[in-house]
This record gives C-alpha cells, sequence and structure tokens, in this order.
C-alpha cells in the first residue's frame, strides 16, 4: 500500500523533469517529509485548460487533495479511506473506473514510507495474542535518486451545498495505484534486515517509468485494455529501502530529519 511519502521537490524542477507546460505558482506547495492522506500534493496531468478555444490537451502540474471522492459520491467522507487503487481490480472497481479510462495522473515523490512487523509478530496481533508491536518504518526510494512517479487517478466532485461561484464548490481528488511488491533483491538493501520490498510490505506503489509517462497520461487512451499493459511492474533492481526513525509515525512531524538513514532498526522495533 501507500499510506505515507515525502515530496521535498520544488515545482520548478518537477516541471522540468515531466515537461510541464503549465503550473500556477500560487498552487506551490512547500517541501513536505511526511505527507497523509487528504493532504494537498502535486499531479502532473495532461487536460485541455480551461477558457482556451485550443482543445489540445496541456501537460500541467496541479494541486490535488489525496484521497479520491468519487463524481457520484453523496459526501466527499469516504476520500481518506480512497487513497489506494488495485491495479489488478482498477478498471472494473465502480469508485475508479471511470478515472482509470479518462483521468489518469503522475504523483511525484521523493520516496514512500512504509512500515515492518514481522510474519510472526503479525499472526499474533491477527490472534489478539500479543499487544500491537512497534514497527519499524523504511523509507523506499530509486536507488540512483531520480523521481519516484506514482502512477494515480484523479477525479472531480461537486459540493452540491455551495453556490457555482464558491471557490471550495469543486474538489479534485486523486488516489495512488498500488501493485505487488517485488520478491527480488533490492538494489540497495539495509545491511540488517528486509532485503526485498516484499519482506516490508506485500504491496508498493506502482512506479512509472519515464518511458511509460506519456502513454498514461495520454487522455486520448481509454481502452481499459491497452491501458492495463501499462500497469506493469517496473523492471526490478531499481529500489533501494533503509530504516528511519520512528518520528514519521506521527503526522506531526515534518522534517528532512525524517529522511535520515539509520545504520539498523531502532531499539524496540522488529528486525
Amino acid at each position: 500500500m501507500c499510506g505515507r511519502y515525502a515530496s521535498s521537490r520544488r515545482p520548478e524542477d518537477l516541471a522540468g523533469i515531466f515537461e510541464v507546460e503549465k503550473w500556477e505558482p500560487e498552487e506551490t506547495l512547500a517541501p513536505d517529509y511526511n505527507v497523509a492522506p487528504t493532504k494537498e500534493v502535486y499531479a502532473v496531468l495532461d487536460r485541455p485548460l480551461k477558457d482556451v478555444p485550443d482543445p489540445r490537451p496541456v501537460r500541467q502540474l496541479r494541486k490535488l487533495k489525496w484521497g479520491l471522492v468519487p463524481s457520484w459520491a453523496k459526501t466527499p467522507e469516504g476520500g481518506a479511506r480512497m487513497i489506494n487503487a488495485r491495479a489488478e481490480t482498477v478498471h472494473e472497481k465502480p469508485a475508479y473506473r471511470r478515472a482509470f479510462t479518462s483521468r489518469r495522473c503522475i504523483l511525484p515523490a521523493d520516496g514512500y514510507y512504509e512500515w515492518v512487523t514481522g510474519k510472526q509478530e503479525r499472526d499474533l496481533e491477527v490472534e489478539g495474542k500479543k499487544k500491537r508491536p512497534r514497527k519499524q518504518p523504511y523509507f523506499v526510494l530509486p536507488a540512483d535518486g531520480s523521481v519516484f512517479a506514482m502512477a494515480g487517478l484523479y477525479e472531480f466532485w461537486r459540493d452540491r451545498t455551495l453556490p457555482d461561484d464558491h471557490p471550495q464548490a469543486w474538489w479534485v481528488t486523486c488516489s495512488v495505484i498500488t501493485t505487488e511488491a517485488e520478491k527480488t533483491p533490492l538494489a540497495v538493501a539495509p545491511a540488517e534486515g528486509p532485503h526485498a520490498l516484499a519482506d516490508i510490505h506485500p504491496r508498493m506503489p506502482l512506479m512509472l517509468t519515464p518511458d511509460r509517462w506519456d502513454a498514461w497520461l495520454d487522455p486520448a487512451r481509454t481502452d481499459p485494455d491497452d491501458l492495463r499493459e501499462l500497469l506493469a511492474p517496473p523492471p526490478a533492481g531499481l529500489m533501494r529501502a533503509y530504516p528511519v526513525s520512528t518520528a514519521v509515525s506521527n503526522v506531526r512531524n515534518n522534517s528532512p530529519e525524517l529522511l535520515k538513514e539509520l545504520e539498523g532498526p531502532e531499539e524496540g522495533t522488529l528486525f
């Protein structure tokens, strides 16, 4: 899954990386080292501009809210639970299938956080025989330091309780697509701890390599079977992971220190 990530790159840098044609300086977000559901995040998308006669899609960097609210939802309250969409079923789930065929985006990140619970500890926890263990967080990122381009979807929702000219009448929300975590060895693994992403968690955000960016963002591609081919996992061996402070577990903590690599798991945590 993806429940927390880091996004610290400047919008100017993201615009260059993704060949963005339009972004609004007033939508600039502060660096966020602990992005949590319902926060505003950057998204790259291809969409025609409003009030412009040219109908061609324009590559844009936009500010969206993380936690997708389907257009048909009566209230936005379920958005915080819809932060992830499974690659295996995104084409058929009512909440995601329309966005999958016409409203796809890339959610740029430095990397994402995941918390490790060992199998024996998980079994005991499920059986209710032991208190919830203290989990060790890991930061997962591209080994070469490049941007982590997560496949995403976005959707529009109209708040019918507000007038048309109200600035919050329309919500634009998004979700991260996830896939099975890689079982192959990490490009760079911690000396002590997991050696594959699947050792950390069975799911991971679907990372799009640059050769898939244009096809994924192209709104002219609407055939579900064609699009599902783009959901194939990236090549193995591109990722690294390392332990970070358990301070990241508190969403109120937000500083570059959260990304600092620890020599090993913190005392009292797993692994």
